[in-house]
């Protein structure tokens, strides 16, 4: 019996745009750090940056430049993921962006959602057609893989052939700089244009699996003043983390929800060829790795299973996982790349709580 053919979503080009400004760890060392009580931290920042890279892997991560917005980073990996795909920007469908602060500036911190990034983007790309539908995702820093999700919909529905789904943000500029979390934190964009092919065997997106723990988690990452009491005396909101449950909660709930996924399409661990993960916390991330290969009673994983930017990059939220893409498809990081009939897949966990993955099946 002839196989029918369905609809399926690809990845027809990928771009990602890395800031040029390099932040190494040593750069932190004439900050002055309190705690969450406002206290002055006694320890000196050497020892706290030596303790901050033993624990997150993270020796580096990349700034924007000040005269550069959230949208400027995002138009370099929209434009390169259109190049590669091939793609002329009027025939675009849908322009998805997902981001979660929105036009960060260097002179304020204050959100700026209108209008949306998405609308700001389409213009700067110079669209001029209006039923190239252009919105925003927030999602914390899964953001853009729930975004993917969305335009999966959309393509494998017939509603649309041809979309831009971006992921940017510029975390430096809404870290508070006297807080030691702030370390973590990056600026950064990735993109991909998505398309719709007819098939008739499984290609592009196989399946995906999301989840939101509000109940218990809504506070594991929010908004709040600064832990300098001078600085919070203004009264802007700065990015802050409750680090040590929310390490438990993507250590207890992410390799479960990967599994999930994979289950979902009777899919083994064995059959992934590359774990992209959001690049969260080097340690974390292995340390999740781990934990799903445990609940296949496996102990040995792959060495190149899963390719890692943080320690270099550094977290730049909903930018991680689309700029590893990029990078990997472009064989821009040395022993990864992909094959035809690879199945790979993409995970973030993030503000919310959230947590997403994609098994993803290389054309």
């Amino acid at each position: 019996m002839k196989k029918m053919k369905r609809l399926y979503s690809v990845f027809t080009g990928t771009g990602s745009y890395v800031p040029t400004k390099q932040i190494k760890n040593d750069y932190f060392h004439t900050y002055e750090f309190y705690d969450s009580t406002g206290e002055k931290l006694t320890t000196p920042n050497e020892e706290i940056t030596r303790k901050f890279e033993e624990i997150t892997t993270i020796a580096e991560r990349r700034y924007a430049e000040d005269d550069q917005v959230t949208t400027d980073l995002a138009l370099v990996a929209s434009e390169r993921a259109l190049e590669a795909a091939g793609v002329e920007r009027e025939e675009l469908d849908y322009i998805i962006f997902a981001h979660n602060f929105g036009e960060t500036k260097v002179d304020n911190v204050r959100m700026d959602v209108l209008p949306t990034l998405a609308a700001r983007l389409k213009q700067k790309l110079g669209i001029a057609n209006p039923s190239a539908v252009a919105y925003d995702v927030l999602y914390g820093c899964p953001g853009w893989i729930q975004a993917v999700i969305q335009a999966d919909y959309y393509l494998r529905s017939g509603e649309a052939k041809k979309i831009l789904v971006v992921g940017a943000d510029v975390l430096s500029r809404v870290a508070d700089p006297h807080d030691r979390d702030s370390m973590i934190y990056a600026d950064g964009a990735g993109a991909a244009v998505m398309e719709a092919r007819e098939s008739d065997e499984p290609v592009g997106i196989m399946g995906h699996n999301s989840r939101s723990d509000a109940l218990d988690y809504v506070n594991m990452l929010h908004m709040g003043y600064s832990y300098n009491p001078a600085l919070a005396e203004k009264k802007d909101y700065y990015l802050k983390m409750n680090g040590r449950r929310l390490y438990q909660y993507a250590l207890e709930n992410v390799p479960k929800a990967i599994k999930a996924g994979l289950d979902k399409l009777q899919l083994h661990i064995n059959q992934i060829s590359k774990v992209l993960i959001h690049q969260a916390n080097g340690k974390m991330d292995d340390a999740i790795l781990s934990r799903l290969f445990k609940l296949y009673n496996m102990k040995d994983m792959p060495e190149s299973i899963m390719p890692m930017t943080i320690s270099w990059l550094g977290n730049s939220s909903v930018a991680t996982v689309p700029t590893l893409l990029d990078l990997v498809t472009r064989r821009k990081m040395d022993g990864h790349d992909l094959k035809s009939g690879d199945n790979i897949v993409l995970a973030s966990v993030g503000a919310g709580m959230n947590i997403n993955s994609i098994v993803y099946r290389i054309p």
